[in-house]
């Protein structure tokens, strides 16, 4: 069987995809900034027509075209529409590969025939593709190169074994050179693939490199060029129908545990674990019910995910029943295989997990912090706020000096303080009589950094044991005059 390779180029796919969003009339481009200027993207049509071109700066166009419309481009959009035709494309092929950021490789070899021929596939291919408001070109030829370089050219069809003849009037440009060998070979006057095809390639590697011979080999078939097909992304979803519609919690959670059966498994067999899970609920009257999840931590064990689910279907109102359910893993880690029954440390950390999973879906993973050690001696900044879910928890350093408090807060003053450390002082309306003072601790501020609070300069801090009971960090700045505006509370010991 001959080998028959479709290539189609989407010269278009960014602003043809901004555009079926939000039509605009006229000149348009997308803009994305580099070199610390903005530059034209992608365009339409219109745009086109106006002189305007991709990578022309945006001040150049605008001086050209005032009336140009422009949108700021989004690659990550661009790329999932590029992958996302890959999927659509395997109706033509069962091995499709991206073929740049704007077109795709496909090998229909032994498919035409379904079609009616190469002809009818093309031309379904194309009607398909302007029906959905895109601007493409694609050929079909017996190699990649040939395929590539005929569809950024018009498109068309190669004919089976007549490579040289179908693409010899093609510019060198067609065959994936860089800019100064096509120059190079311009300025000799060799500027058609049929003026390099029967010059030998010996010379031809020592003038111009041997990237001119390879990229004329693959396109002439004399050196191979396989179409390597990107994995599909997997998808975790599975789904139940059910023959009698059902409407208790407790036939909801069955379900729901078959389905995380299966869900897991799938988990499983790609070293992931879920981090938010979603089931869906189809009432017979065509509603849809949706009960979502997060999880602390990634996870796969169905016992544990379905505890966290009953809170939320016990709220879902099942109308007439629910004759569908739906459960999908839309957010996914990687997770390595755990010895099963572990001991009590594996335990502990998965009630942990499972307590902040429960904790995070009623109040918000967000709201959910642990502290985590700081490289810093101010108080203040010597610890870190970070939601609970999306860290690790570090253990605290070994630190030599003084202790440091169990309650930090911002600082507060104490009045009628008298010597040093006070003998006697007033915190929050309460009289304190010391009875042991510890101290003191000089902390100077971190120069590099520009906090108002620590402006004033070092400080001295005492840790003070008062007769009352309480066991507070004080701290004094010895460049102001010695008074008791000028004495603090800002901790509290155990």
């Amino acid at each position: 069987m001959a080998r028959r390779l479709l290539s189609i180029w989407l010269p278009r796919l960014a602003s043809d995809t901004s555009l079926r969003r939000r039509p605009v009339e006229g000149p348009f481009a997308l803009i994305h900034r580099s070199s610390n200027a903005d530059h034209l993207h992608c365009l339409n049509t219109a745009a086109s027509a106006r002189g305007l071109h991709r990578g022309m700066a945006l001040a150049d166009a605008w001086a050209i075209c005032p009336d140009l419309a422009t949108r700021p481009a989004d690659l990550v959009q661009e790329a999932s529409a590029l992958a996302s035709l890959r999927r659509w494309a395997g109706r033509y092929a069962a091995m499709v590969a991206q073929d740049g950021p704007d077109g795709l490789m496909a090998d229909i070899s032994g498919v035409p025939h379904l079609f009616g021929g190469e002809a009818n596939l093309r031309e379904d291919l194309q009607a398909r593709l302007e029906r959905a408001g895109l601007h493409a070109a694609s050929a079909i030829a017996g190699t990649r190169g040939a395929a590539h370089a005929l569809a950024r050219q018009g498109g068309g069809i190669v004919p089976d074994g007549r490579l040289a003849e179908g693409i010899g009037h093609l510019p060198v440009t067609a065959l994936r050179l860089d800019h100064d060998t096509a120059e190079a070979l311009v300025r000799v006057g060799l500027g058609r693939i049929a003026d390099l095809a029967h010059l030998p390639r010996a010379p031809l590697a020592r003038r111009f490199g041997p990237g001119l011979v390879l990229r004329l080999d693959q396109a002439l078939g004399a050196q191979p060029e396989p179409v390597a097909a990107e994995r599909d992304t997997p998808h975790f979803g599975v789904r139940m129908t059910l023959p009698e519609p059902i409407g208790l919690k407790s036939d909801v959670m069955v379900g729901l545990e078959r389905l995380l059966e299966r869900l897991c498994a799938k988990l499983a067999a790609t070293h992931l674990g879920a981090r938010r899970v979603r089931l869906e609920l189809q009432r017979v009257d065509r509603g849809t019910v949706q009960v979502e999840i997060g999880l602390a931590r990634p996870m796969r064990d169905p016992v544990r995910i379905a505890a966290l689910f009953a809170k939320g279907v016990d709220e879902v109102e099942s109308g007439f029943g629910i004759d569908a359910l739906r459960l999908t893993a839309p957010v996914t880690e990687a997770l390595a295989p755990e010895q099963i029954g572990g001991g009590p440390t594996i335990r502990h950390v998965d009630a942990v997990a499972d307590l902040l999973s429960s904790v995070g879906n009623r109040i918000g993973f967000d709201r959910v912090l642990r502290l985590l050690p700081a490289t810093s001696l101010i108080p203040e900044r010597s610890f870190l706020l970070a939601p609970a879910a999306y860290s690790v928890p570090e253990p605290i350093p070994n630190r030599a000096g003084a202790a440091r408090p169990i309650t930090l807060f911002q600082p507060e003053p104490v009045t009628d303080a008298s010597g040093t450390p006070p003998a006697s002082f007033r915190w929050r309306r309460m009289c304190f009589t010391t009875l042991r003072a510890t101290g003191p601790e000089r902390i100077t501020p971190e120069w590099w950094l520009d906090d108002p609070a620590w402006r004033s300069g070092l400080r001295d801090y005492w840790r003070i044991e008062t007769q009352e009971g309480p066991r507070l960090w004080l701290f004094q700045t010895p460049q102001a005059p010695t008074g008791a505006q000028y004495w603090h509370v800002q901790g509290e010991f155990a």
